[in-house]
């Protein structure tokens, strides 16, 4: 994945601190107004509730939720983390997400400018944060936004190439030199079909030869439907290094977990009573109930994603220079 060239219209604008400093700073207060959707999202999408009405109000006292109270980030702040008539805890999940979501954006135009390639990963990185969030809180990657997602990611190889050669490797080896139509269009969009298909399979394949050995599912074709959506964006190079990274992630992750479940005696009181009843020592049965907690794979795909469109363009910039 190569830099987007500075947008032409930069070149209008002054080539001052200021400007340097109003771009970006505008690009965080619309990300953080773009994370506060995300937030309705993530909140009522798995509920299968609307996302446009009614309005946001308190789960408890059902009070509409003022504007002042709700502007992202800093309505939670005022607030101290609390609703305004029945103090109600909020989540700081909330400003967590708006904050991010600013962060982001002010990094995607850092990493490539004002384009449509910055279009692409602005639509990209709030279906992953929407999605992420949502894997870790309920277990869940809804289809809303997985669907739409892939439909996006299709779309947007037409207008934005995906830089990924293995379309035009496969045609090359398949023995085709010549096109009569427009072949970067055409890989661009084969590499997004290609992706969608790689990242998505690549997972089912796995899924099923888990269930195969362990006879017992592994994850769920929610993680499958979620890589298709990835693959669409990044392509079938793009969507290997995802799982590889998302995978990598997991495991480190959750066997540090593991162990920090089994050192603070989670469950303590389950394996005494098993070992009680001759199920085996206390220290192995905790190790065995530890060993059993599933973290959410689509959470670290997510992050996995992210890395691939973020991280790795910067470190092959550093590479290259």
């Amino acid at each position: 994945m190569r830099h987007a060239p500075p947008h032409p219209a930069l070149s209008l604008l002054p080539a001052c601190g200021t400007v340097n400093t109003v771009i970006p700073f505008f690009f965080f207060l619309f990300g953080i107004a773009i994370g506060s959707f995300l937030n309705v999202c993530i909140s009522r999408i798995p509920e299968g509730l609307s996302i446009v009405s009614p309005g946001s109000r308190c789960p408890r006292c059902l009070k509409p939720i003022k504007p002042y109270d709700n502007i992202p980030v800093l309505g939670w702040l005022l607030l101290r983390g609390k609703c305004r008539n029945c103090a109600l805890p909020i989540s700081p999940m909330y400003p967590l997400v708006e904050f991010a979501t600013g962060l982001v954006f002010v990094l995607t135009y850092y990493e490539y400018g004002v384009s449509l390639l910055t279009l692409k990963w602005l639509i990209f990185s709030c279906l992953i944060i929407v999605l992420v969030v949502t894997d870790f809180r309920v277990r869940l990657l809804p289809d809303l936004i997985n669907f739409p997602g892939l439909a996006m990611g299709l779309v947007l190889a037409f207008r934005v190439p995906i830089a990924d050669s293995t379309a035009g490797t496969l045609f090359f080896l398949l023995g085709f030199r010549k096109f009569p139509f427009q072949a970067d269009l055409f890989f661009s969009v084969l590499n997004a079909v290609l992706g969608a298909l790689v990242g998505s399979m690549l997972l089912w394949s796995a899924a099923a030869l888990y269930k195969l050995v362990r006879k017992r599912d592994g994850m769920g074709m929610g993680d499958v439907k979620m890589m298709a959506m990835v693959g669409s964006f990044l392509g079938p190079r793009g969507a290997f290094l995802t799982i590889l990274l998302g995978t990598l992630f997991g495991s480190v992750i959750g066997l540090l977990w593991i162990a920090i479940l089994y050192l603070i005696g989670w469950k303590r009181a389950v394996a005494e009573r098993a070992a009680k009843r001759g199920m085996g020592s206390v220290s192995a049965i905790r190790w065995t109930i530890a060993s059993q907690y599933q973290l959410p794979l689509g959470t670290f795909l997510g992050i996995g994603a992210m890395a691939v469109a973020y991280a790795l363009p910067w470190l092959l910039s550093l590479v290259n220079q």
